[in-house]
């Protein structure tokens, strides 16, 4: 692979830092100032936080916003097959070309100085979004808020905050209105702050801080709600955006939540033309692969019956799981179709938690390791946990295998075949199987 390819440069900048994470503004303030602050000439930023749904919701403004025909960048973390993923220039991905010179220029700015990869990544992201020409940038936190990478940004047009549960609790903490502080520190003075679905505790939380920030919160279940919702239709209620709308075309009852999240913010953006025809297309376009896919087609999906359905997602926390599970029920008790769990995770999560809420609807789960990843848990150690919560676990080296293993179930009435429980396994699946 030559030397200037992105996957090489980004090879040497994970060894500018010893951790994978070490949050703080100082290395990211003074990378920025060497490139000419390109966060100070970004068109208007929707900054984006929150534990689930961060994705989900960026997705739909993206989708709804394009319909209104106007040029979006986006910024997500992390990809799934390449990193180029990542940054979205006014609508497409970013060249590999392009991003290999921004990459090189940012690795000789900051020479041997100590940076982490999110840093010196999302800066470059930064200076791409700065020098091409778009009208909107919708901003994802990497990880909490206050000290986020991304939190360089002094006047964002919106904040949103997406459902806030525990994650990464080795470096935001385990009490819950602790983090959801975190998470509020991407609020600035002024801007609009969109608070999407919270426990009581946490909207709490948020509209203290939001009180503090001297921005009124306009907030789910007071200013804005989803009322009626069936298969095909779902009802938003807000300011004035309010009307029926197709079903979402991203899969999951709860996927009307993030929908409407993304309505709450775009009712209070300033300065664009958002008419309840862009929201409805936006509908029915709306793409973010690994939430609750099924794949249809691939080397994976090619091995198996037509009769079983194949789900890809990669929530990974106790509150993903929920939602899988509550999904899946669903389905359930329309169709009576057993489901077939194949599993890798993290260490750094709460895995039995999570697979708590998967027990009610799992037949039988295969876990597997995550190739590439030094973090995760050893597939016979994970069927271990999955068993602690009450699921008929196996182990496998590979998903290839575990799908051999579970073969004989898979073959014998129609089903479905779920694998999850972390985004980079998402990823290895969707590389595979194209």
């Amino acid at each position: 692979m030559p030397d200037r390819h992105s996957d090489v440069i980004l090879k040497r900048l994970m060894t500018l830092h010893p951790k994978i994470i070490d949050l703080s503004l100082d290395r990211m303030l003074d990378i920025l100032e060497k490139l000419g602050n390109p966060e100070k000439r970004l068109p208007p930023v929707i900054h984006v936080a929150g534990t689930n749904g961060k994705g989900s919701l960026i997705a739909y403004l993206r989708a709804i916003l394009q319909a209104a025909g106007y040029r979006v960048h986006t910024y997500t973390s992390p990809h799934l097959v390449r990193f180029a993923e990542r940054i979205v220039l006014a609508g497409k991905t970013i060249p590999e070309s392009e991003l290999s010179d921004l990459l090189l220029e940012c690795e000789g700015i900051n020479g041997p100085e100590a940076i982490t990869y999110f840093e010196i990544t999302t800066a470059a992201a930064f200076k791409a979004f700065a020098d091409t020409p778009a009208d909107i940038l919708l901003l994802e936190t990497g990880l909490g808020g206050r000290l986020d990478a991304t939190n360089v940004v002094d006047n964002p047009a919106v904040v949103a905050l997406t459902p806030i549960s525990h994650d990464h609790e080795q470096f935001l903490g385990s009490d819950l209105a602790g983090i959801a502080g975190e998470k509020a520190g991407i609020m600035k003075s002024g801007a609009p702050v969109i608070i999407g679905p919270q426990s009581d505790l946490v909207r709490d939380v948020l509209a203290v801080h939001a009180v503090d920030k001297k921005s009124a919160p306009y907030t789910e279940g007071t200013n804005w709600r989803v009322t009626d919702q069936d298969a095909q239709n779902w009802t938003y209620e807000g300011a004035h955006l309010s009307g029926t709308y197709p079903a979402p075309a991203l899969n999951g009852p709860h996927q009307t939540g993030n929908a409407a999240t993304a309505i709450a913010v775009l009712e209070k953006l300033s300065g664009f033309s958002i008419g309840k025809d862009h929201v409805a297309e936006g509908m029915k376009t709306v793409d973010w692969p690994a939430r609750m896919q099924r794949l249809k087609r691939g080397n994976l999906v090619n091995r198996l019956p037509d009769t079983v359905q194949v789900w890809l997602d990669g929530g990974h926390n106790e509150a993903a799981g929920q939602k899988i599970a509550e999904c899946f029920a669903l389905w359930d008790a329309d169709d009576n179709l057993p489901t077939y769990l194949i599993s890798g995770m993290l260490n750094t999560k709460d895995q039995i938690s999570y697979y708590r809420h998967l027990q009610t609807i799992t037949q039988k789960a295969v876990m597997v390791p995550i190739e590439g990843e030094n973090s995760a848990t050893p597939a016979a150690e994970l069927a271990d946990m999955g068993r602690a919560a009450g699921i008929d676990c196996m182990s496998a080296p590979s998903v290839e295998e575990a799908v051999d293993m579970l073969m004989p179930k898979l073959v014998k009435q129609p089903c479905r075949l779920l694998i999850c429980g972390s985004l980079y396994l998402a990823g290895n699946v969707l590389r595979s199987n194209s």
